[in-house]
């Protein structure tokens, strides 16, 4: 998205001063990134934006609460992917005018939890009337450039891995659909955790799971954090639109290279293929394209794989696990080894908006 915009800024930059200060090369990078770098000397300034729309991008089973949340966590997922940390967030509104105080007060309250969860501050915005509910967020961070994550840098014989299991949030998503056929009601209009005390019981553990990876996402940035310094890392990205759409950017950024991926290293919760087989959907269909898992994305140094698990294994005390799902090759495309061994070429795709 950086790139586009700037790809067309260039276009117009002739006569200003401020660009092409912002463009020179000594001043700004990461243009193939979902974050931009400002260089600060020993640090980069990260910087990110994102435009959530009430009917692209939040499903009517969500609560403002959870709405507020999500905004925060797309963006606070970019600086994430950069290995940086968070310094601030500034959050902008086109509200309709049919929206309640109340309604809008618990979209604030979302704000600030999830602000509050990534260690940072809300320092600014502004609200104005809209069609429909649309939120602009911008997230601030800040990393030194030792430890810099970005895109670029993946090189054949590298591992592929994610930090935690795929498919949990096309999961909770697919239930919610799943639940919403046939009624006129919505169900999980509440915070979920109200809502599923009455509605499921100790056995339900995984939709319990699944909902809160759609509802509730969380951004990696403890791990993005601890990631970059550890030196282990050649690229990196966050998973919104999906493991193979992610995965086609990887190899855009580092022409040459491809992924050849093992079905059978995939993270899936077992949980996943008797919920695929229920709804009749293929579940690795499910983990390689539907997005919104917010996991990192990451190539790395083979030689430096082991010890980097065990790094985020012992700091995360066996809660986060890295899981290696193939390999950095030069084929130039993406592949997939199945369970029987034999290859299928994949095709880079991932989210659709919801409408």
């Amino acid at each position: 998205m950086i790139k586009r915009l700037l790809d067309r800024s260039q276009k117009f930059q002739s006569h200003s001063l401020f660009l092409n200060t912002l463009l020179d090369e000594n001043s700004f990078k990461s243009r193939t990134d979902d974050a931009a770098l400002i260089d600060l000397g020993e640090s980069y300034l990260v910087a990110t934006s994102d435009m959530l729309m009430q009917s692209s991008h939040f499903p009517q089973n969500m609560s403002p609460r959870h709405i507020g949340k999500k905004v925060v966590t797309v963006n606070v997922s970019d600086i994430a992917a950069m290995g940086a940390d968070t310094i601030g967030m500034i959050v902008s509104m086109g509200l309709p005018s049919s929206m309640s105080v109340g309604y809008f007060d618990q979209i604030i309250e979302g704000i600030l939890e999830a602000c509050k969860d990534y260690s940072m501050v809300l320092i600014g915005g502004d609200t104005n009337e809209s069609s429909e509910l649309t939120l602009c967020g911008t997230c601030i961070g800040i990393v030194a450039k030792k430890n810099v994550l970005m895109k670029y840098g993946a090189r054949p014989g590298d591992i592929v891995a994610v930090t935690g299991q795929l498919g949990l949030a096309a999961a909770g998503f697919e239930i919610l659909i799943h639940e919403l056929e046939g009624s006129d009601e919505t169900p999980f209009n509440e915070d979920f955790e109200e809502c599923f005390g009455e509605r499921v019981n100790s056995k339900d553990n995984f939709k319990v799971n699944a909902l809160k990876h759609a509802l509730e996402p969380h951004a990696r940035l403890e791990e993005g954090v601890l990631l970059g310094k550890t030196g282990s890392v050649s690229s990196a990205t966050d998973i919104t639109d999906g493991l193979l759409s992610e995965l086609g950017e990887i190899m855009d950024t580092n022409p040459g290279i491809g992924i050849e991926l093992r079905q059978t290293k995939i993270p899936l919760d077992p949980e996943m293929f008797k919920l695929a087989d229920a709804l009749d959907k293929d579940p690795f269909e499910l983990a390689l394209t539907y997005g919104e898992d917010f996991e990192l994305l990451l190539t790395i140094k083979k030689e430096k794989f082991h010890d980097l698990k065990t790094a985020v294994n012992e700091s995360f005390e066996g809660e986060v696990t890295i899981h290696e799902i193939g390999r950095v090759d030069s084929s130039g495309r993406i592949s997939m080894i199945d369970k029987d061994g034999k290859t299928k070429i994949l095709t880079p795709r991932g989210y659709q908006h919801l409408n």
